[in-house]
Parts: structure tokens; C-alpha cells; sequence
């Protein structure tokens, strides 16, 4: 019943909240973003949805235009150099997600699941298979996002997002709601640039966030 339609209920009701309270800044933080640097003012990007369909995410665009595409930016070994100070703090803040309340709202996202993996992350694709998370939505935040983010290894995220697909329910949704808040205000998990670490975990694993 959760799953099926008050899951889904929700989303459109919060999605729909979410963009009349947010729908003056994300027109502030999009002039800024066009004044700030050249280029579009948001980032389109292939990702891999329920059941690994594959949908159009759009974030604010937070890099050059001359930074590649789909390389997630943990592992750049500069990525720092391809953003401006604005684009820092958008991503930091977690500013840059808030266009996908309409996918949201379009029905490609929930609020709530496994963040998103880009059309050729096979190997996040290929491990979640092994914990059936490809098959339910993908989220704005979730379990795995809470519980270290970009510091993840891919199979520990995997993991993660196969815990919440098991355990998916009203209070498991609620307690990565809630736990989303003070991740995001301490900037918890994100990463810019190359590290020793995710060196170590193997160059195979190419989480791709951006």
C-alpha cells in the first residue's frame, strides 16, 4: 500500500511544496548562475531510473562547460580549478539539486531512494542488481546518501541502497528525510577532486556524481 500509492502521494505533494517555496530562489540562484560563468544555466545528464530505464536528471549547472561530462568530479584530480566560487557553494549547499523536484513531480524520482547512477556507472548498476535497489525509484536523498555519500565505496553504497530497498517503509522514509537535513547543513560526505582513498578503492569504481 506504501509502496504502491502513498509513497508516490507523497512525493507529489512535497515535490509540489517544495518548488512554490523554492521557485523565487531557484530563479535568484539561476540568474546567478547565468552571470556567474558561460554557458547553460542548467546540467542535463543521462541516468539510469526504475527498473533501469534510462531518464533526463537536471541539476544547476555547478562546472565549467569545458569540464568532461560524465567523469564524476571526486575524481578529477583538479576540480576545484573548474568552479567557481558560486558553483562551490551550490554544491556544498546542495543547492544544485533542487531543479530535480520536477522529476520528481514528472514521476522519474522520488523524494526518498537510491541516488540516481549515471548511463555507464556498470559497476554501481551491475551491484545494486545484486540487492534489487534498481528496482525502485531513484531518490533526491536516501539511506546511502546519510551514511557518507561520496566517501562511499561502490559496493558499501550498493549495499545501502539495497538495505533501503528491503526496508522501504513510511518511518524508514522519514528517518532519511529528517537525517538528510543535517548531513546537508554539514556539508557531510561530499567530495571535490582526487583523493588517496578512492584511489585505493580502484579507478573501476567511478562513482558518478555531478
Amino acid at each position: 500500500m506504501y509502496r504502491r500509492w502513498i509513497k508516490r502521494t507523497l512525493d507529489v505533494l512535497l515535490a509540489l511544496a517544495g518548488i512554490l517555496i523554492c521557485l523565487i530562489p531557484m530563479l535568484g540562484i539561476g540568474l546567478v548562475t547565468k552571470l556567474d560563468s558561460p554557458g547553460p544555466v542548467l546540467f542535463r545528464q543521462k541516468r539510469i531510473g526504475l527498473h533501469k530505464r534510462p531518464f533526463t536528471i537536471y541539476k544547476f549547472r555547478t562546472m565549467s562547460t569545458s569540464a568532461p561530462h560524465d567523469v564524476p568530479t571526486h575524481r578529477l584530480k583538479d576540480a576545484k580549478a573548474l568552479m567557481t566560487k558560486w558553483q562551490r557553494f551550490l554544491r556544498e549547499s546542495s543547492l544544485d539539486e533542487l531543479p530535480q523536484l520536477f522529476c520528481i513531480l514528472a514521476g522519474k524520482m522520488s523524494v526518498i531512494g537510491p541516488r540516481p547512477a549515471l548511463w555507464n556507472q556498470d559497476d554501481l548498476i551491475m551491484e545494486r542488481d545484486r540487492y534489487g535497489a534498481n528496482d525502485v525509484k531513484p531518490g533526491l536523498t536516501g539511506w546511502a546518501q546519510i551514511n557518507g555519500r561520496d566517501e562511499l565505496s561502490i559496493p558499501e553504497k550498493a549495499r545501502l541502497d539495497g538495505e533501503y530497498a528491503q526496508q522501504l517503509s513510511f518511518l524508514f522514509d522519514a528517518r532519511c528525510f529528517f537525517g538528510s537535513i543535517p548531513s546537508v547543513l554539514r556539508h557531510q560526505g561530499v567530495k571535490e577532486g582526487c583523493s588517496r582513498e578512492p584511489e585505493r578503492r580502484k579507478a573501476s569504481s567511478q562513482e558518478q556524481h555531478r
